[in-house]
């Protein structure tokens, strides 16, 4: 059994720091990192994509909504045509601080409300996939696998990583609980090791709601912002690791 955890960093941006991306990217294996958009700046990306290098860190492009102030968690209305002009903007602005640093980008995840509204949204999603796949085909997108995200990818023919997170909420259709929520974010570590290991050995976790619903897992997502992160990585990677399961990068599962 094989997992990778991946973690959305290069989230700070001039003066401001967010995260702790040096001490949480020996923790895992793949980093989505920010494209400029929702957060980050040249100076953070081309430092984070470095730090991953050394790391040994496989290298994705995090693409969100252009909502700096709103941290790409507000809803915007896009058409085909802007969505896939965005997208494309970010993968190639990220791709140049990897192809400097002799590092591969490996993978996509789209940040925040638009990765929430492509889960929702096929429309969006095939906008998405249309700009990744244009640009290269060969990258994995990463989403949950119960949205249209992931659907839209299979269908486009680009691979994709089931991806679960281990410190949010979910509703009973696979979807996560809106931040707007009580009980969104899952702050106990010793929860959060509990519903991960679920998830990972047998493709279930608990909803909101009290019912057990089942998903694929082939990434678990640790957020970079959430104040618990190293110590999430930590103890979710030492636990995945104590019961046989191979941390990999994703492109070593997809």
């Amino acid at each position: 059994m094989k997992i990778d955890l991946n973690c959305d960093l290069g989230e700070s941006f001039g003066a401001y720091t967010i995260g702790r991306d040096a001490d949480v990217l020996p923790l895992i294996t793949s980093a989505s990192i920010a494209c400029g958009w929702h957060a980050g700046d040249p100076v953070i990306m081309e430092k984070t994509v470095r730090l991953a290098k050394e790391n040994g860190i496989s290298a994705g492009a995090h693409p969100g909504f252009p909502d700096l102030m709103g941290f790409g968690r507000r809803n915007m209305t896009l058409s085909a045509a802007e969505t896939r002009a965005y997208i494309l903007y970010q993968l190639g602005a990220l791709d140049a601080f990897c192809r400097s640093a002799g590092t591969p980008l490996r993978h996509v995840k789209p940040h925040g409300a638009l990765y929430n509204m492509a889960a929702k949204d096929p429309s969006l999603a095939a906008a998405v996939c249309d700009a990744v796949k244009s640009y290269n085909p060969n990258l994995i997108m990463l989403a949950q696998e119960s949205g249209h995200l992931y659907k839209e990818a299979v269908k486009a023919g680009l691979p994709a990583a089931a991806e679960v997170f281990a410190d949010r909420a979910y509703e009973e259709d696979g979807s996560l609980v809106s931040r707007s929520k009580p009980g969104s974010m899952i702050t106990d570590p010793e929860e959060v090791l509990q519903r991960v290991l679920g998830m990972v050995k047998d493709h279930k976790v608990t909803a909101i709601t009290g019912k057990t619903i089942e998903l694929k897992a082939d990434s678990v997502c640790i957020h970079g912002d959430n104040e618990h992160a190293v110590e999430f990585a930590a103890k979710i990677r030492k636990t995945l690791a104590d019961s046989g399961i191979e941390i990999t990068p994703l492109y070593n599962i997809i």
